[in-house]
């Protein structure tokens, strides 16, 4: 069961000072739709850059909403905390969007949004041939992504990284379930492809960060679901993602890892940047087991292929054991009584 965050009452206070002034306010309001710039919010706001900067700063000092920085660009979003999150939800699901500020600034911004969408669908067309090239080896992406949900469940959960998120299609794929998603991925290009479809599908639930899957700038011990999709294949050290990875879950959390069966196609490496040619299960397993995950279940979706042409899909799901040992601990002791 889900729960409400509880704010003491001077921080409340402080929070009420900061939202309670127009342009902050309909800072929260933008910022609720999607992650922006300074520069974004100039030009929405129709006001200078030092007053915008101002009004987040109070913000930021509120911690109502949070920073981080995409290569030289610093974009602004909504606080991760629970609490936060939970009192601009209830301020902003309260404002008429039919207000004529509102409603000016939401045609603003998806000016803004429009701009996005094509530029990542210029990056997507100029990449689109060596992706489709790699998904004609394997089973269709809906059979692989209806597995994934079959792994994962229906039951509500509250929060989700995906670590190398590409075009954020996971995170558009469990948004049903989360409260609040993050993706990660190093390349600048790729994020503007996963925030573009993130904003298509209006999905204010999830966010993208620029980051380093070997560092990823997320909280630690605080999420239920980490996903790794089609990215192991291409690191040095896959071991040392899943352990970190494994630090990201709250104890409970659940890791899903998406990659290939091992085989032989060498074009991959050469023309298409794989390190890695699949993975075996007993490698994924002693890798999860040395980042103190249980292994739990493994799926395969292999191609209509003849034997060796095309590419097996691995789905692996394991669980942070601290709640079986707290379990384990517990028995033991009214064992003992």
């Amino acid at each position: 069961m889900l729960t409400r965050a509880r704010i003491r009452l001077d921080v409340m206070v402080d929070i009420l000072k900061a939202a309670a002034e127009p342009s902050r306010l309909r800072i929260l309001v933008l910022l609720s739709y999607a992650d922006l710039t300074v520069s974004d919010l100039t030009e929405i706001l129709n006001q200078s850059q030092p007053r915008v900067s101002r009004h987040l700063k109070l913000l930021l000092d509120a911690d109502l909403i949070a920073r981080y920085q995409e290569g030289s660009w610093a974009f602004f979003r909504l606080s991760d905390t629970e609490a936060a999150r939970e009192f601009i939800d209830g301020v902003v699901a309260r404002i008429d969007r039919t207000d004529p500020v509102t409603d000016r600034d939401l045609e603003r911004l998806e000016g803004i949004k429009r701009r996005r969408q094509e530029r990542a669908a210029e990056y997507f067309s100029k990449n689109a041939a060596s992706w489709d090239q790699i998904r004609s080896l394997h089973v269709p992406d809906a059979a692989v992504e209806a597995g994934l949900k079959a792994l994962v469940g229906d039951r509500p959960f509250q929060s989700m990284v995906d670590l190398g998120t590409g075009t954020g299609r996971l995170l558009e794929l469990f948004s049903p379930l989360y409260r609040r998603g993050v993706g990660v991925d190093l390349s600048r290009d790729m994020l503007a492809v996963a925030r573009a479809n993130l904003e298509r599908a209006e999905i204010a639930s999830a966010q993208v960060r620029q980051g380093d899957i070997y560092a990823p700038p997320v909280e630690r011990d605080a999420h239920d679901l980490v996903t790794i999709h089609q990215v192991l294949h291409y690191l040095e050290d896959p071991a040392a993602a899943i352990r970190e990875a494994a630090r990201l879950l709250r104890p409970g959390g659940r890791l899903v890892i998406a990659d290939f069966a091992p085989h032989g196609h060498e074009f991959l490496r050469e023309e298409h940047a794989h390190l890695r040619l699949g993975f075996a299960d007993r490698q994924i397993a002693e890798w999860l087991a040395e980042a103190e995950l249980d292994l739990e279940e493994t799926r395969s979706f292999a191609p209509e292929a003849e034997a060796g042409e095309g590419l097996t899909v691995k789905l692996w799901l394991a669980r942070d054991r601290r709640v079986a040992v707290a379990a384990e601990e517990n028995s033991a002791r009214r064992e003992m009584a």
